[in-house]
């Protein structure tokens, strides 16, 4: 066989193979993505159905039209009451309790409570590292428990809140869970990141603000957190620190069982002050909303016998935090309602422009977590267009002990620990900066 015919026929060949196996690849193409390939995609976004009750009193937000959870999450620790505080350093700083962390073990219930902290290393919110933990005792009489609250990192100085919480059985592992609001009682701080701490001057007997006037009394300012600002507060309106907690008037025009509690209220209620060592625990130095004037302008004063809500919504509010969006130029406000603190609760985002308000509706999710709280939105982990963003809460913790209620994680992935669930914020239309960034997100 001559040289040429061989390679003529080797070419064929060749070519023959190359045929076949360009058709074999549009076949293999045909088939089930690879595992490999499906976990490179992006999770389908699932929005959440919006159901907010027929006297809901917030207009629709035409700018933040809803929210749609990516499926993205994860789940730290075995304790609750997480409200991360992005600091100058770039690490968060945050309390917890109620269980344990790094095999650290914190309860805020009796004459021996104690309240957790920790630091959060890491940008990505699935693969973060908690470190440096530990316990404060803080003893809680006359009420039974004593629970952190507003957690700030400003300026080098870690300011943590406590407050008081009474349970009408006297047991709060049975019936209804510490269904009654204590004071806040005032902050302790650190100014080497919780290495040492500095006790705050103030008593569960003799609070910052003075209330209730006896145990068991009405609280305007219960359990309050920090505005989150972003990092080291960069973006506070006039460098102040703000704070919102949930309230309630006296008397009730229509009370509800556990009518005031860790997780129930009719109002939320807004303080500021300048952080500092000297004015975080001193009454004098707070301002407080007291409305609007004719103009539709805030009104603040130290007086704090004047004070009024930036929401009133009786027997529908609780649990409240805020976050400024920077590239969104909003404020949310979530506010969950826990119902009979031991129900399944519902939670609620609020928009506005303006830190007091006016605001409207961007999404009522009924039954989230299904029994999701302490729900707040880190600022560190805002995308650069503001259009995603991370919701840290816990979820369920009547599942264990004596109650057994067998709620479900919903979204998937949430629990009792700190879990961060991933979220889209949606628009249906154009108009302010909100509008023009998802609409281009989309």
């Amino acid at each position: 066989m001559s040289s040429k015919r061989f390679c003529s026929m080797a070419s064929r060949r060749f070519g023959y193979v190359l045929i076949g196996l360009f058709f074999f690849g549009i076949l293999c193409c045909r088939r089930e993505p690879s595992t490999r390939n499906m976990e490179k995609q992006e999770p389908p976004y699932k929005a959440w159905l919006s159901e907010p009750p027929a006297d809901c009193p917030f207009p629709k937000s035409s700018d933040i039209t809803g929210i749609a959870f990516t499926g993205r999450h994860t789940r730290y620790s075995n304790a609750d009451t997480w409200y991360p505080s992005w600091a100058e350093n770039g690490n968060l700083y945050s309390p917890w309790t109620d269980g344990s962390v790094n095999n650290v073990t914190s309860t805020s219930i009796g004459p021996q409570a104690t309240t957790g902290y920790a630091t959060i290393i890491g940008d990505d919110p699935l693969h973060l590292q908690i470190t440096d933990v530990g316990v404060y005792a803080g003893n809680p009489a006359p009420y039974g428990g004593r629970y952190p609250c507003g957690s700030l990192v400003c300026n080098g100085v870690w300011y943590y809140g406590t407050y008081g919480l009474m349970d009408s059985d006297g047991d709060p592992r049975k019936g209804l869970n510490w269904d009654i609001l204590g004071p806040f009682v005032g902050f302790r701080y650190s100014t080497d990141f919780g290495k040492t701490w500095h006790d705050t001057p103030h008593t569960p007997s003799q609070p910052l603000f003075g209330e209730p006037n006896k145990p068991g009394g009405i609280v305007k300012i219960g359990s309050p957190h920090f505005v989150d600002f972003g990092k080291n507060m960069q973006y506070s309106p006039d460098g102040n620190a703000y704070l919102v907690g949930q309230g309630a008037t006296d008397p009730d025009p229509k009370p509800r069982d556990a009518n005031l509690s860790w997780i129930t209220g009719d109002q939320i209620f807004m303080a500021r002050v300048a952080p500092s060592i000297e004015n975080i625990n001193d009454r004098s130095k707070y301002e407080f909303f007291c409305g609007q004037d004719a103009s539709g302008q805030p009104i603040w004063s130290h007086d704090f016998s004047r004070i009024k809500p930036v929401v009133d919504w009786n027997n529908n509010t609780g649990c409240v935090t805020m976050t400024y969006n920077a590239p969104l130029k909003k404020y949310l406000l979530v506010i969950t309602d826990g119902g009979n603190t031991i129900s399944r609760f519902n939670t609620y985002i609020l928009e506005s422009a303006n830190i007091t308000g006016p605001w409207k509706l961007v999404v009522y999710m009924h039954n989230f977590g299904e029994q999701g709280y302490f729900v707040n939105i880190p600022s560190k982990f805002t995308s650069p267009d503001g259009c995603t963003a991370w919701l840290c809460y816990a979820a369920n913790f009547t599942n264990t002990g004596d109650l057994h209620t067998g709620y479900l994680d919903n979204p998937p992935g949430g629990g009792y620990g700190m879990t961060l669930q991933e979220f889209k914020l949606l628009s249906d239309q154009g108009g302010s900066q909100a509008s023009a960034n998802l609409a281009k997100a989309k």
